[in-house]
């Protein structure tokens, strides 16, 4: 695990095990609030230890900016802490998260002590504001990921923590291409000198325009890979040759990750856009 202090009493975490993904700390007098946790217990533990050893404030709330795994089940490891996440949230991890948790553990025994821990302080729209010391949070939705999506705005320092909704490479498997596209826009108005990514690197002022458009760009071209697609008898052979380098983004980008994510892009905006999963042919499923 990485960390960085990127303000005066403002952290960034990012996990050197999944998918790069990060968690942040703002931190008071009275306490700290962390928004995300990371995807493993060995890492999360040592998110704890880290803000009680050496940032010595205790974890009075948890922003989580969605409901998956990456980003909310490190819920438990902080007791005593008040969660705080969109309604949508609450509602995911309750039908959703908990069963996948006992599915995984079965799988997985790093997952043995951990358990859902449910917001206790939700809200649906507009926004909700917290005072760290002399640091303002804004929280509020910022969909296109999923539907509970939110990010988390440090209004002093114009740091923006986006959860998932930006990242270098966008994802909408859970979500929606319109909200994306919207929100992309939303952040780029926003007047920022940092932008935090639910995985990947710190975007600092002079390169957050540039990383929107080319956010921006892939997002349109994926769409018009999937309408030129759906003119075809079996638009999945066409989808799957299409890989993520052919739509302006580099395959090194989420540890790796990137081609794998981009091909359930297209999968899951083929299916958006025309309520159907997309059709193979025999050939296709043989060379499989």
């Amino acid at each position: 695990m990485h960390h960085e202090r990127i303000a005066e009493n403002v952290y960034v975490f990012q996990s050197s095990l999944y998918a790069q993904v990060t968690a942040g700390v703002i931190t008071g007098p009275d306490g700290a609030v962390l928004i995300d946790t990371l995807a493993l217990p060995e890492e999360t533990r040592q998110l704890s230890a880290f803000i009680e050893r050496d940032l010595r404030a205790p974890v009075r709330y948890i922003i989580n900016t969605h409901y998956h795994a990456d980003h909310s089940w490190g819920n438990s490891f902080f007791p005593g802490a008040t969660v705080i996440a969109h309604t949508e949230c609450y509602e995911m991890l309750r039908t959703r998260g908990v069963a996948a948790l006992e599915a995984e553990k079965s799988e997985n025994q790093q997952l043995r002590n951990v358990e859902i821990v449910l917001p206790s302080l939700t809200f649906e729209r507009g926004e909700l504001n917290i005072q760290v010391g002399k640091k303002t949070l804004s929280v509020f939705p910022l969909p296109g990921h999923s539907a509970d999506s939110i990010a988390v705005l440090v209004e002093e320092d114009r740091i923006l923590f986006s959860g998932d909704t930006f990242m270098a490479l966008p994802t909408i498997v859970d979500g929606d291409i319109d909200d994306m596209i919207s929100s992309l826009k939303k952040i780029g108005k926003m007047g920022l000198e940092n932008l935090v990514p639910g995985h990947g690197e710190i975007v600092l002022r002079g390169e957050i325009e540039a990383a929107l458009r080319a956010d921006l760009n892939y997002l349109n071209e994926i769409r018009k890979v999937v309408r030129g697609a759906s003119r075809r008898r079996y638009p999945l052979d066409i989808l799957e040759n299409i890989h993520v380098e052919d739509c302006g983004k580099s395959r090194v980008l989420i540890a790796g990750l990137a081609e794998q994510l981009h091909h359930r892009n297209l999968t899951a905006l083929y299916r958006q856009e025309y309520g159907k999963v997309p059709e193979g042919s025999e050939m296709y499923f043989e060379g499989k």
